[in-house]
């Protein structure tokens, strides 16, 4: 077939390359501007997703991928997010079975390649969208703007907006929903090329849209994508009933009924007057149409504070929506005015595929979990390169080319950990009670308390009610000692989430410490009540009857915490200290032994158990246990000394006086030692002299 090229493609500034060397071009492309991410940590939300997701463990039922959601939580759970997402959770599951367990490297590598495979592709697309359907007699797509598609796929390839998904490994969900997206629409277009075999390239561009779908909801747009291009009707109703079939599907796996999103999480969608809702859900368009345009104010999250409601018509805020329906009546008449058909055709494909992919984030059709979210635009912005191409047909904008790979160098180091994101959100989004609170706790996690509790504080005077933060806040005032502040704050917590469990049970630590035993008793009951299976609760509860003397209740507590957590190696450890302490030495063996059957490599365990059976009088059973504690923590002095003790009552007097010796070494202040070595000088002296 003859190929005619849209008449300005020779205007752009670019060599015309063989199709194998532009898709390789721009791979580069995206290489470049992304590869400084590919060693970096698992950030933000990739916590959830990846790193707590039991999911991902070999020893996880891999049907549990197909019920549950991306964050591990059953579909059918009131707490679930509801984001069905079962093929993206397969790949990070594999990403884990290659290399070996939760390593970065490879889940970021392949988030890297993924994109640059998709930026690779753009390239059809694009060839699509602009110069319509032609096909060799291979099957090929005939490019009639190659020079066009590819600088719209460089474009597309270096855009900063994307840092966040390719950097991010969540982000995944939508870089296969992007792949599927393209495999998808590329299937259905080569459709109309063909005259056998039709049916089944449909099914199979379904099955593709399936597939894009169950990578993340926003896949089904695919169809839309679609069915706005011509079609004879039977292809029209396939797809439309495909469609109809899959959004069932999806709507029954959710249970019928969407997720429940607080007014943290989207504030405009819970303001009660419908005018002020649609002002400002066309303000969040107007923000997400900045970040394509001028996408240098970017940040991990847009929620709590960082972009306030507007509530008035005299908000000068209000000029970003005029401006915004101004640009977009503008760019419609353009498509459909314009006497130039390849133009009127670029300008409205370009327009579909901007707007189409964002219609799920656009709170028109259900309440969305977030204000803006650097993600969901991924695909959005394909439009945006074609647009902004067709647009500036003689002056593409080469020169700002360097600058944006610039730009994707920087934002994506700055992914590379959550030190560094969330202190460059600091920036962006001062107001952001939750950029606050993630500094804080990155703070704290690294042992900073003290500069932890300056944005703990901030975050819970820019949100007071904002929960989590009283609740890390109160635990670090506990850990200083301060526990009046702390037990105010953790108070204030409960009674504005009543079913914070956490923030219960710390309350109960904190009055504990305060000596409330009764308050503290019921803070760790309701804990119980709200959240079933607390192991920690449980072991704290323990420590609290221990504490009184309630000797039973604390075995009981300990107990249960084992039952519920079996490796919960401190309250194996004090079932087996209470019991020798209270002489029960028969049960505490019977408890230690049961412990190590579970932790065999416990030192900790090991050390107590050894204690008991010293009492005893299993003095070779205690050895061996101290030695194995030993070998596994060598410069515990505690069990140096305690094994000395041993081998004094044993009788073998210079291995006791080899380990008074070591013991003291590693702490020259361990209670009873010096006093014990001390004894065992004098006998040892004793015996020197009385020996003839």
């Amino acid at each position: 077939m003859a190929l005619t090229e849209v008449y300005w493609d020779h205007h752009i500034p670019l060599p015309k390359l063989a199709p194998v060397q532009a898709k390789v071009t721009v791979a580069l492309v995206a290489l470049l501007c992304f590869i400084n991410s590919y060693d970096g940590e698992f950030v933000f939300d990739d916590s959830e997703a990846i790193v707590n997701n039991k999911d991902l463990r070999p020893t996880t039922s891999l049907s549990n991928i197909w019920t549950n959601d991306f964050w591990g939580t059953n579909l059918s759970s009131n707490s679930s997010h509801k984001s069905y997402r079962p093929l993206t959770v397969l790949t990070f599951r594999l990403n884990y079975l290659v290399v070996g367990g939760l390593h970065p490297v490879g889940f970021h590598v392949l988030n890297i390649i993924l994109h640059a495979v998709i930026s690779a592709l753009m390239i059809d697309v694009f060839a699509v969208l602009i110069g319509g359907l032609a096909y060799d007699e291979k099957g090929r797509i005939l490019n009639h703007a190659p020079k066009t598609s590819l600088l719209a796929a460089i474009f597309f390839a270096a855009h900063p907006v994307h840092t966040e998904s390719v950097a991010g490994i969540v982000g995944r969900a939508d870089l296969l929903c992007a792949l599927f997206f393209q495999l998808s629409f590329l299937t259905y277009c080569k459709a109309f090329n063909k005259g056998t075999y039709l049916t089944r390239v449909l099914l199979f561009s379904l099955l593709l849209c399936a597939a894009a779908m169950l990578c993340k909801e926003q896949g089904i747009t695919v169809l839309v994508s679609e069915l706005l291009r011509m079609g004879l009707l039977t292809r029209l109703a396939l797809m439309g009933l495909g469609g109809l079939l899959m959004l069932y599907a999806r709507w029954r796996i959710m249970g019928t009924g969407p997720p429940a999103f607080t007014e943290v999480d989207n504030p405009a969608s819970f303001a009660e007057n419908v005018i002020l809702r649609i002002v400002n859900y066309n303000y969040y368009y107007s923000l997400n149409a900045w970040l394509l345009l001028c996408p240098w104010w970017l940040c991990f999250d847009w929620s709590m504070g960082c972009v306030p409601l507007i509530k008035s018509a005299t908000d000068w805020r209000m000029v970003w929506l005029l401006l915004l329906w101004c640009i977009l009546v503008g760019l419609i008449s353009q498509a459909l005015c314009s006497q130039d058909s390849q133009r009127r055709r670029t300008l409205t494909l370009g327009l579909v595929l901007l707007v189409v992919p964002f219609l799920p984030a656009s709170n028109i059709f259900f309440r969305v979990g977030f204000v803006i979210a650097e993600r969901v635009l991924y695909l959005s912005s394909a439009g945006y390169c074609l647009l902004l191409i067709a647009l500036n047909q003689r002056t593409p904008q080469l020169e700002q080319f360097p600058v944006k790979i610039l730009r994707c160098a920087l934002r994506s180091h700055q992914w590379r950990s959550e030190q560094s994101l969330f202190t460059s959100a600091l920036s962006v989004c001062p107001l952001n009670a939750k950029v606050h609170y993630n500094v804080g706790k990155n703070l704290a996690d690294r042992g900073y308390t003290t500069a932890a509790i300056t944005y703990y504080r901030e975050a819970v005077r820019l949100h007071p009610t904002y929960v989590h933060a009283m609740n890390n806040l109160g635990n670090i005032l506990k850990e200083k000692n301060e526990l009046v502040e702390a037990e105010q704050l953790l108070s204030k917590a409960v009674s504005i989430q009543p079913d914070f469990a956490a923030a219960w049970m710390n309350l109960g630590i904190v009055q504990n410490s305060l000596q409330k035993f009764e308050e503290a008793e019921k803070s760790y009951w309701n804990a119980i009540r709200f959240r079933r299976k607390y192991p920690d609760c449980y072991y704290n509860l323990g420590r609290l009857y221990a504490d009184q003397n309630r000797h039973l209740d604390a075995l009981n507590a300990w107990r249960n915490a084992t039952v519920l957590k079996p490796d919960h190696s401190l309250a194996w450890n004090n079932m087996v200290i209470l019991l020798d302490n209270t002489g029960n030495l028969g049960q505490a063996e019977l408890i230690g032994r049961e412990a190590l059957r579970v932790l065999p490599n416990d030192h900790t365990i090991m050390f107590s158990l050894a204690n008991v059976l010293g009492k005893l009088q299993k003095y070779k059973e205690s050895e061996g246990f101290f030695l194995h504690a030993l070998r596994i923590n060598p410069n515990a002095a505690s069990c140096h000394g305690n094994l000395a003790v041993l081998y004094h009552r044993w009788g073998k007097l210079e291995l006791a006086k080899k380990h008074y010796e070591l013991s003291l070494k590693l702490d020259p202040e361990a209670p009873g030692t010096r006093d014990n070595y001390n004894m065992l000088r004098r006998k040892l002296d004793q015996l020197k002299h009385n020996t003839p």
